[in-house]
Formats: structure tokens, C-alpha cells, sequence
């Protein structure tokens, strides 16, 4: 059974298979002397399965098709750091400038919220769509569907649910918002109200595969998940994002975020202070 010692304990053949390993499963790309975060991730589940080292883990999980096995590592190793409104101007940007624009075109607004995590991002978006109903009254009647999505079905569940707990409230959420979208529950968490949940759709998808299934969107947000990604990863995943989105359709990516290749199929558009991608 897993010792529990230290990093250490992982030598450079565990650690270069596992990489493998993860990099196949869901794109993620380890860089060099990550010991300390494996380890730190996977430490109890090893020891709960009984297992001595990351070669038995990638033997285990390949061997035997161990599906169950192999979600949970992938659980343990996809970041999860998310809060309400992240970085407040692509919403602000979404709910002033973008929506009002697609409310003037035929047919439904679509949303694809890439790499959802545990909802606070789908859910922002489903406030500013709420806020502006009441505001905007070529919104009132507008159908508006948000597909939000994540490789890790554990967080998929909590964001299912829509039940937050009060500090991981206070991670952007305005007490004005709090007391407008949310009932309290027991115990000091909160549920998102059924007009804010009922329009996303909640959905596994791994980003490595083809996403043409998915639907047609006009607004996409894939933000901070691509610098987990090697450089070609990333061009297949913005290519695949380019094919479902409509024609002017929007792409939001994390600040740090720029991959080769983006300015062959968008064209940029900067706002004060963010920058948002237009499909060509």
C-alpha cells in the first residue's frame, strides 16, 4: 500500500509515465519537478486503492479499463480556481454591449461556457442575462441557452446542485446579487434561483475531443484552461471552438491567454480593459 512519504518517493520513469498519462487523458502537460502537486492530489487516493506507485496507477487504470479509477485522478488533477464575475469586465462587456446586440438577431442566443468548474462562471453569465431582461425589453421574451461543461464530473455535480457556501460566495458575489438570485438554504449555503439555473445546461466534455455536436454558439467563454495545454492542444481546441461558433460569433480567454494561430481565424477587438475575439 502507498507509504505516504514524500514526493520523493516518485522517480523520473513514475513521474514521465504518469505524465504521459495525464497529457492522453485530457491534455493537460505537467511541467518538470511537479512531484509536490501529484502527490499533494493524489496522495489519499493512492493509499484508499492500495496503490505503491504512479507506474501501478497508469497500469491499473489502462489494464483494466478502471473508468471509475481514472475519473478520479482526473478529478484530483484539473484546477478548479474559480469565482463569481472573474475578472468583472467580460461580463460587464456581455451584458452591455453583447447581448443587446444579439437581441436584435432572429432565434436564440447560445453560450458555451467551457471549463465550467463547479458553476460560478455559467451562473455569472445567467445573472447578467437576468439583469438585462429587466432592462432591455427586446431581452424579455429572447431564448437564451447556456451550455456550460467540464471534464471532471465531480465538479459538474456540485455545479449541478447550485448550492454555494457563504465564503465561496464572498469570492466576488455582491450582496445585492446574493440577496436577488439566491435562497438562503441551512447552515449558511445558499441555492441558486430556478430562473438563474434553468437556462444552463450542464454537460462532461473533454475538450482533447470534437466538440461539433455541441451545437452553434454566439458567444463562447474559455478562460484560463488553455495554459494547461501544449501549444497544438491549444490550436485544436481554438480551431474546434471557431467551427461552432456563428458567423461574428465572440470568444473570451483568460488574460494570459494568446494562441498561435488566434488571429488567422478572429479578428480582435480591444475594450477597455479586456479584449474579446470575433470569428472572421
Amino acid at each position: 500500500m502507498y507509504s505516504g512519504k514524500d514526493q520523493s518517493d516518485f522517480g523520473s520513469s513514475d513521474y514521465a509515465l504518469f505524465r504521459e498519462f495525464l497529457e492522453r487523458a485530457c491534455g493537460i502537460v505537467l511541467g518538470d519537478n511537479k512531484n509536490y502537486l501529484i502527490d499533494s492530489r493524489l496522495r489519499k487516493l493512492l493509499k484508499e486503492n492500495g496503490i505503491n506507485s504512479l507506474s501501478e496507477l497508469v497500469r491499473k487504470i489502462d489494464r483494466f479499463s478502471a473508468s471509475g479509477l481514472r475519473q478520479q485522478v482526473i478529478d484530483a488533477m484539473t484546477t478548479n480556481e474559480t469565482l463569481w464575475f472573474r475578472d468583472r469586465h467580460p461580463f460587464i462587456y456581455l451584458q452591455e454591449h453583447i447581448l443587446p446586440e444579439l437581441a436584435k438577431k432572429p432565434g436564440e442566443i447560445a453560450i458555451w461556457c467551457a471549463a465550467c468548474s463547479t458553476g460560478q462562471e455559467p451562473y455569472s453569465i445567467s445573472i447578467c442575462v437576468e439583469e438585462l431582461r429587466k432592462k432591455n425589453f427586446s431581452l424579455v421574451n429572447k431564448p437564451v441557452r447556456i451550455l456550460a461543461t467540464d471534464i471532471s464530473a465531480k465538479v459538474l455535480d456540485q455545479a449541478k446542485a447550485g448550492v454555494y457556501e457563504s465564503l465561496a460566495l464572498k469570492r466576488g458575489m455582491s450582496q445585492e446579487r446574493l440577496d436577488q438570485h439566491f435562497g438562503k438554504e441551512v447552515e449558511g449555503a445558499w441555492t441558486i434561483k430556478p430562473d438563474i439555473k434553468r437556462r444552463i445546461d450542464f454537460r462532461p466534455i473533454n475538450l482533447k475531443d470534437s466538440v461539433l455536436n455541441v451545437g452553434r454558439f454566439d458567444v463562447v467563454f474559455c478562460r484560463n484552461v488553455l495554459i494547461y495545454f501544449s501549444s497544438d492542444l491549444q490550436r485544436q481546441i481554438i480551431g474546434n471552438i471557431h467551427r461552432v461558433l456563428n458567423p461574428g460569433g465572440y470568444l473570451f480567454l483568460g488574460g494570459s491567454e494568446a494562441p498561435k494561430g488566434l488571429n488567422d481565424l478572429f479578428d480582435i477587438h480591444y475594450y477597455t480593459p479586456g479584449v474579446v475575439y470575433i470569428k472572421k
